[in-house]
């Protein structure tokens, strides 16, 4: 390692970081020699959503939660229908909100159905310490925390947040390292997330289903088959893909193919979801 670098023990990537610049996630940099959240309570959005637009069907259902987000992310992919802040690092306009005034605003909301606070709009974890600062202030008004994630971080990061998380949502966006790869990602690393998170939370996982990607019978029997391996009660939600980002011109998923994917799922789990049909 250079000297004056830093290496970044947030992800599988490792990033090495000189002095001053930022990883592949555009969000965590390395000042002083110490690799931290540069987007630290730098809001992109923030609104009151429903609990299901998470999604999160079985946990709290009919209630909203006030859902922030910042930017950056850790994989690169090409659907990404929020790419204009995972995608991008602190060019982007933001607006502060300590821990202390998230957890405040999610307490003001509460006469308004609002159960707690959800990290969420791009990969929340790439500024993991902020998460863990604010649902500490967000427990200690006896509300929740919802994390929504593609879950490519490593256990040292869960160790971290889920001592005050109440539920997430991970993207499980296939079941080959073939696809994780050309998304940048990791499918072991997901699946290890999956395995420790279920056994401390409430967790739902959602896989996107991308024409000629990941939409193969084959495949959804591997994947639905090791998440019942996990835990059989988890909530799958199987999506249909719309254009966005790099793949406008990709026709939309067929609904038929949702529905036959989803079918095939609910051979090996209780609780199967289809959405965007």
């Amino acid at each position: 390692m250079k000297e004056n670098s830093s290496m970044c023990e947030t992800c599988f990537r490792h990033c090495i970081l000189q002095e001053g610049k930022t990883g592949f996630c555009r969000a965590r940099w390395n000042k002083n020699g110490i690799v931290t959240a540069k987007n630290y309570g730098q809001l992109t959005s923030l609104a009151l959503d429903p609990i299901e637009k998470k999604p999160l069907v079985l946990f709290f259902p009919g209630s909203l939660i006030l859902s922030a987000g910042s930017y950056g992310c850790n994989l690169r992919c090409p659907f990404c229908q929020n790419s204009d802040i995972s995608q991008s690092g602190s060019e982007h306009y933001t607006e502060y909100l300590s821990p202390e005034e998230l957890a405040a605003k999610a307490l003001s909301l509460r006469s308004r159905g609002n159960i707690g606070v959800a990290y969420t709009y791009n990969e929340p974890l790439v500024g993991w310490e902020y998460v863990r600062d604010t649902a500490k202030f967000v427990r200690d008004y006896d509300m929740k925390n919802v994390i929504v994630t593609n879950g490519c971080v490593l256990e040292s990061v869960l160790d971290e947040i889920l001592p005050y998380t109440d539920a997430m949502n991970i993207d499980l966006k296939g079941f080959t390292e073939k696809w994780y790869r050309t998304l940048g990602g990791d499918l072991e690393t997901v699946k290890k997330a999956i395995t420790i998170c279920s056994k401390q939370c409430h967790v739902e996982l959602t896989t996107l289903i991308v024409p000629g990607c990941n939409d193969s019978e084959e495949e959804m029997r591997l994947l639905a088959s090791w998440v019942a391996s996990v835990n059989r009660e988890t909530a799958l939600h199987i999506t249909r893909f719309f254009p966005r980002w790099q793949m406008k011109e990709t026709e939309p998923t067929e609904v038929k193919t949702i529905y036959s994917l989803a079918k095939i799922a609910g051979e090996y789990l209780i609780h199967v979801f289809t959405g965007n049909c």
